[in-house]
């Protein structure tokens, strides 16, 4: 359950401007208020049947536009591929570190890394 609600934000986050104002309303209550289905119904004067249905065709078109657009995949990709490439550059480091004439070489690796970190930044704020 915790890795559909992880995907579903996950997911939301990317296409969440392409749901309609309901549902978006709905799965942010759901999804990140943790509001039971009973809960929401209530406070909008529906049925829970209702707000499952909503939840139901949300959550297949944030499949579907993930099915055709794959940013969730790619972005996934580029993270893992960023954290690699800064796990190498951390053992890189570490490997030189007691050579003293590779100073010069450690420096730039960590300005390397520092760059990585910021395109990682930047990646999750987009």
């Amino acid at each position: 359950m915790i890795e559909k609600t992880v995907r579903m934000s996950l997911l939301f986050d990317f296409y969440g401007q392409l749901l309609t104002q309901r549902q978006q309303e709905f799965f942010k209550l759901y999804y990140d208020d943790d509001l039971s289905l009973g809960e929401i119904a209530s406070q909008y004067g529906v049925s829970r049947q209702a707000v499952y249905d909503i939840l139901k065709r949300s959550s297949q078109a944030l499949e579907e536009f993930e099915s055709k657009l794959q940013l969730v995949e790619r972005f996934q990709r580029r993270q893992s591929a960023l954290a690699q490439a800064m796990a190498e550059i951390d053992a890189a480091m570490e490997a030189l570190s007691p050579l003293e004439a590779m100073g010069d070489v450690v420096q730039r690796l960590a300005r390397a890394r520092a760059a990585l970190v910021e395109v990682e930044a930047a990646g999750v704020e987009a």
